[in-house]
């Protein structure tokens, strides 16, 4: 296919969801379930002007999955501002842990009943149990201010358990006799699990709290590193993600770490700990609209910058957008190739029931173990059981299995059940994610004031 044709392609597409996007969140239909058609209209199911085989070209496919959920982890850490020794944390890591363990599990369960060996069972369990940070941006919190505990559980069990799930991945690839567990599993337990979490959740912590106060220091104490906001993003998601897996630990974890550190520092430098953007200076792009539409007199965007009161705020504003705008072009990529890829997949390895029980069964039971004794009501434990959006994360622990010597025969069969699980979620969830937290918001406005902050 000639550039031409891409252009166009592309460019209408793009063109499409910027005219359109304002509507869409009005209805029951989410961005992805345009992307996915669009990938099926160019792919070989369609017109045939692109034709991508995930099992063939799986490192590409690892790749450019790894990017977008690179960013989109580095966002979510940004939009979550709650201190980090906040009860809220509770439900998220409960979440990522407990839950995640309980789905891995009870996928891989199913996936002995379909016939796969304990590695490739333990493998699909780790593939289709995290969360996905991209397309789930609907239901995570809105802004740094929203403290609703749904949205926080979500976003904050979105941004942990891509990274949670590595461990279930190279247990599943050592069962399959591809990485080295150790006797007894010391090895994965040591390496693979305790060091390589906690490590990149430290290492992306560490990066994010010296390279904020760095910014901060240098803009406060000499008007400088000014302007190039978007440049500091994407250079501390690099850096944090090559620390990470150059001390083998994981990158996904050090990312997000490094958006949640962030955000501390500019807590912990902006006065009462809030965002006194809000109260006095304008937002990055208010500046810009202002000084374009008001130009007599300007609005200096360096004074801002550099000013003691909202230096920390506009530093993590403009990160921030820069990134989410990343994070939707990534969305358009990976979900367009979602559709291209589903000319190959052989749907008589997917049982009738198989997405059906990942959905209404194993979801919702992991959730309910996992928030045993919390105060969620019912609502939101059903809203928490119902959205677990699967996604590019798992488009990308399946890449990355495929390009570590997985069997074809069994990378077809996982490439099937994958592929199944994604589509209908994009499907089923972008449907309901409009009415539903339409619901959740009703309900909650009928709460009494003093609990809204909780629920």
């Amino acid at each position: 296919m000639n550039v031409a044709i891409w252009a166009l392609i592309v460019g209408g597409l793009l063109m499409f969801m910027a005219l359109s996007g304002s509507a869409l969140r009005h209805l029951p239909l989410s961005t992805a379930m345009f992307y996915l058609p669009a990938g099926l209209a160019i792919g070989p199911l369609g017109l045939g002007l692109v034709r991508f085989d995930p099992i063939v070209d799986a490192q590409l496919l690892e790749h450019l999955a790894e990017v977008v959920v690179v960013v989109s982890l580095f966002t979510v850490g940004m939009k979550l501002s709650v201190a980090v020794d906040d009860r809220r944390w509770l439900l998220s890591l409960r979440l990522a842990i407990g839950s995640m363990v309980i789905t891995v599990g009870l996928i891989a369960l199913v996936a002995l009943a379909i016939g796969l060996p304990l590695g490739a069972a333990v493998l699909l369990g780790a593939i289709l149990a995290p969360t996905d940070p991209v397309l789930a941006s609907d239901v995570q919190v809105a802004d740094p201010q929203d403290r609703s505990r749904l949205r926080m559980a979500l976003t904050g069990e979105g941004g942990l358990n891509d990274g949670t799930a590595f461990p279930f991945v190279m247990l599943g690839l050592g069962l399959l006799g591809l990485h080295p567990l150790g006797d007894w599993g010391t090895r994965w337990l040591m390496v693979d699990v305790l060091w390589a979490i906690l490590g990149g959740l430290a290492i992306g912590a560490a990066l994010g709290t010296l390279m904020g106060r760095l910014v901060l220091w240098l803009r406060l104490r000499h008007q400088q590193a000014v302007g190039y906001d978007d440049f500091l993003a994407l250079g501390l998601i690099a850096l944090s993600y090559g620390a990470a897996l150059s001390a083998t630990t994981y990158g996904f974890l050090a990312v997000f770490a490094a958006g949640v550190a962030l955000r501390r520092v500019e807590h912990s430098e902006t006065e009462a700990g809030r965002d006194t953007l809000d109260a006095g200076a304008p937002a990055p792009e208010v500046i810009m609209e202002q000084s374009l539409t008001n130009p007599t007199p300007p609005i200096d965007a360096e004074h801002v910058a550099t000013h003691p009161a909202h230096a920390p705020a506009f530093m993590a504003h403009a990160m921030l957008g820069s990134t989410e705008q990343l994070e939707r072009i990534g969305e358009v990529a990976a979900v367009v190739l979602v559709g291209v890829m589903l000319w190959m997949v052989d749907w008589s390895l997917v049982p009738w029931w198989f997405v059906p029980v990942l959905f209404l069964v194993i979801r919702p039971v992991s959730v309910a173990v996992g928030l045993v004794g919390t105060s969620t009501d019912s609502l939101q434990r059903g809203l928490i059981a119902w959205f677990g959006v699967r996604g590019i994360g798992s488009m990308y622990y399946l890449g990355y299995a495929m390009t570590h010597g997985l069997d074809p025969t069994v990378a077809r069969t996982l490439v099937a059940l994958t592929l199944s699980a994604v589509v209908a979620s994009i499907v089923a969830h972008g449907i309901s994610v409009t009415p539903l937290m339409a619901l959740y918001e009703k309900m909650r406005k009928r709460r009494p004031r003093h609990r809204n902050n909780d629920i």
